[in-house]
């Protein structure tokens, strides 16, 4: 952990997280835009969690937001979205968290495409704070018009005046009914943000303006647990869910990489190299330029990881030619639903990165192979990822407690990571729940249908 990280002080508000797959659309989207008048904080905390639901959907696609510049698409695959609820103008809307956008929009009334249906959207006549503006922007994944305003949003007790959110009058693609999702809240950094500065700040820099320095960072945890309320998952900002960790020492710190652009863009750091069963698998050279090892985005939008074609057949290669197999049909690698493998990333910088495992059920998925016994990868191929190499998705975010560090006056902008996974403990799961593997038994695999009670936990969160 960097020595000029500030010191963190305990918490007194809890939260849980979310995150999200979506679909990702290179469309243009005209905004209106104002300027903005100084942000302003109704109700000053020191911190506060965000509680979540966790919603079953089925998607065209893995993911949403501007990192990839080429889509992977999954038809008709059990997936979930991560939904927070945020009160934009005095209306509640329900909007996912994505670390791969910086924008913040959400449903206008005026929405009619078939994406619009069965939502609830944000109806402009009913906000006494509304101010909307005239000015022309673009947007690279909606479609259509949208208007942005300042207004007043509020997470549980924290409230935002004149923040910057945008009012999408037409969306095509993005399947906002399947979760009943409004919009996307972006957090990522404001240099990609479709809104420029001269217009408003992004909602995560008006949050971070009213922290002191050393809370300016959001934390979150992908659950596993099922249900409206997962409580195994977690988001906060400005401090840590002492349910999940209480120290900020505990973490493995590295700065956030610039590779590739002239500002900090995304959530991204080196990778070093992945492991398979013990053994150390060698990545290819970074195409990002400048960048001495492969750079990796952390994306709460994506689903799966997804790296460059040639490591990833390789990868899948060499951890088992008879277990694994590309399907040509659709162009995504499988593996036999009875084959656990053990998968660790090393991130950090060179010398001082630090080895991530994953359970052998993010890289074996129990559904969606093209027949009986064969199950989709958790890691495929994508040579599209923007300013990177390899993208992070939610496939590796369940296994990892994640902090994001706004730049200040002692360090650059960080990203925290601590480890949730214990590779002998998710490998025993795996097998209780998918049995021997077929070397070891004639019986042909068939689905565990297991039920598991998520662990209750006490937390605060704002009345």
């Amino acid at each position: 952990m960097p020595s000029d990280l500030p010191k963190f002080s305990p918490p007194h508000l809890l939260v849980r997280p979310s995150m999200l797959p979506f679909a990702l659309l290179l469309a243009v989207a005209t905004i209106l835009l104002q300027s903005r008048p100084a942000v302003a904080n109704v109700a000053p905390i020191s911190g506060f969690r965000v509680p979540i639901r966790r919603i079953p959907r089925l998607r065209p696609s893995l993911s949403t937001g501007n990192v990839l510049t080429t889509d992977v698409a999954i038809n008709n695959r059990n997936e979930f979205t991560y939904l927070v609820s945020v009160s934009v103008g005095g209306q509640e809307l329900s909007v996912i968290l994505d670390t791969g956008s910086s924008d913040f929009w959400v449903v206008s009334a005026q929405c009619s495409t078939s994406d619009c249906n069965g939502i609830t959207k944000y109806i402009a006549d009913r906000s006494s704070s509304l101010t909307l503006s005239d000015k022309n922007f673009k947007l690279s994944y909606l479609t259509g018009s949208v208007t942005v305003f300042g207004t007043v949003v509020t997470f549980t007790c924290f409230s935002i005046a004149y923040s910057t959110p945008a009012l999408a009058n037409r969306t095509q693609g993005l399947d906002l009914s399947s979760a009943g999702n409004s919009g996307i809240l972006g957090l990522s950094f404001s240099s990609i943000a479709a809104i420029s500065l001269a217009d408003g700040n992004t909602l995560l820099d008006n949050i971070f303006s009213n922290f002191d320095e050393p809370d300016r960072f959001f934390a979150f945890k992908l659950g596993r647990g099922s249900g409206p309320d997962d409580v195994t998952s977690s988001f906060t900002i400005g401090e840590l869910d002492e349910t999940i960790s209480s120290d900020l020492a505990s973490f493995s710190f590295t700065t956030v990489s610039k590779a590739g652009a002239d500002s900090f863009n995304y959530w991204k750091l080196p990778l070093q190299s992945l492991t398979i069963d013990n053994t150390t698998f060698s990545l290819s050279p970074s195409l990002v330029p400048g960048s001495k090892s492969p750079v990796a985005v952390l994306d709460t939008g994506t689903t799966l990881i997804l790296g460059p074609t040639r490591d990833v057949e390789a990868f899948w290669r060499s951890a088992d030619q008879d277990a694994t197999r590309r399907n040509d049909m659709s162009g995504l690698w499988e593996i036999r639903c009875d084959r656990g493998i053990s998968v660790s990333f090393s991130l950090g910088e060179k010398g001082n990165e630090r080895a991530f495992p994953i359970d052998p059920g993010d890289i074996n998925w129990e559904e969606g192979g093209s027949e009986a016994g064969w199950c989709i990868g958790g890691i495929q191929a994508n040579d599209g990822v923007n300013s990177g190499d390899w993208l992070l998705g939610d496939v590796f975010l369940r296994n990892v407690y994640v902090t994001h560090h706004s730049a200040n006056s002692t360090h650059q902008p960080l990203i925290g990571l601590l480890s949730m996974t214990d590779p002998l403990i998710s490998m025993s799961q795996f097998r209780k729940e998918r049995g021997p593997e077929q070397s070891q038994s004639t019986t042909p695999w068939t689905r565990q249908h297991i039920h598991k009670e998520a662990s209750p936990m006490n937390v605060l969160v704002c009345n």
